[in-house]
């Protein structure tokens, strides 16, 4: 909670213009510490949960290995693999990535949308925002608790501009802008 509070007093100094969350509980606090902050309302939505790993769902790192060893090293490798009979990382990003664009959509222009999500929902979201291929998402790398990644949008279409971060954007200075 204490890094929620934090990073809601950050993120707060960007002037969000909306907050839409997950529905579960981790997802639903950290949101409503940045919607106290700023008095903005969070609107849930169930498709931006984690990714559903099916048995894999409350097992330790070791469990997975030991019980599903060959399903764990396919999808390490970066094959389609739905873990425990779960969801397949493209369906994850089918389901949310409609979901940010669209609230995207609604911003007054310059508009900023706060997302709060899970790190493979997040990660799934901007590799196909990105227009990544999905085999390449895993690139993108993890987000620690109370971080975020800032997306922007560039002469053809969305740009990553920080990820994993856990302070406030700077303005970034080149010449492609």
């Amino acid at each position: 909670m204490a890094q929620a509070r934090r990073s809601a007093r950050l993120l707060a100094s960007l002037k969000p213009a909306a907050i839409v969350a997950s529905d579960l509980r981790r997802a639903s606090a950290t949101a409503a510490e940045l919607a106290s902050v700023t008095g903005l309302p969070v609107a849930h939505d169930e498709a931006l949960r984690e990714t559903y790993a099916g048995e894999w769902q409350g097992l330790t790192h070791d469990e997975i290995i030991e019980k599903y060893g060959e399903q764990y090293a396919a999808w390490k490798r970066g094959e389609p693999v739905r873990r425990g009979g779960g969801e397949l990382e493209t369906e994850v990003a089918d389901r949310a990535a409609p979901v940010v664009l669209a609230h995207a959509d609604r911003l007054p222009q310059g508009g900023t949308l706060v997302v709060v999500s899970h790190g493979g929902t997040i990660r799934t979201t901007i590799g196909r925002l990105l227009g990544l291929n999905a085999h390449d998402w895993e690139g993108l790398g993890g987000l620690s608790n109370c971080c975020w990644s800032v997306l922007g949008e560039g002469a053809r279409g969305w740009r990553l501009l920080e990820h994993n971060a856990g302070t406030l954007p700077e303005p970034v200075l080149g010449d492609d802008d």
